[in-house]
């Protein structure tokens, strides 16, 4: 696989706009159906709790199942808080961790527009690919514009 020139990168940082081009990671319906989903989960645990059915269960499940709704609560939060940035060095997303990429150890890329997000799928000639989400507009051009310079050759 042929990576891009220097002149066709160059152009392309040039295109995308004034760097660092920064914005939400998810957009604000998927965050906000997410912090739903999780007072419904809630509401329906307290619910079922409060009732004759919660007396029956074991404490190992009462445990198990808070284990649960605590790891929904700690993704929830990672994605109304994550932030995706483009800039000269590469791309990078904070997440649960910190996600980044550099534009030298990019082989190729793929725009995955889905419903929920759109997302910029990054291979790199060793490892395995980096995903990185765009909430906003500008993202999900400047991840449009990026495919196509890193397409496959």
């Amino acid at each position: 696989m042929q990576r891009p020139t220097l002149e066709e990168h160059r152009q392309l940082l040039e295109e995308i706009g004034p760097l660092p081009l920064e914005g939400p990671a998810w957009p604000s319906r998927v965050k906000w159906l997410a912090w739903l989903i999780l007072a419904l989960v809630v509401f329906r645990l307290v619910q079922t709790a409060a009732g004759p059915a919660g007396e029956s269960v074991s404490i190992t499940i009462k445990l198990s199942v808070l284990a649960c709704v605590a790891g929904l609560a700690v993704l929830a939060r990672a994605m109304h808080t994550s932030v995706t940035r483009i800039t000269v060095q590469g791309i990078e997303q904070s997440w649960l961790g910190r996600k980044e990429i550099a534009w030298d150890d990019i082989s190729f890329v793929k725009f995955v527009p889905l419903i929920a997000s759109k997302r910029l799928i990054c291979f790199t000639s060793r490892g395995r690919p980096l995903t990185f989400q765009a909430g906003s507009r500008e993202l999900e051009i400047a991840f449009a514009r990026i495919a196509l310079v890193y397409k496959r050759r």
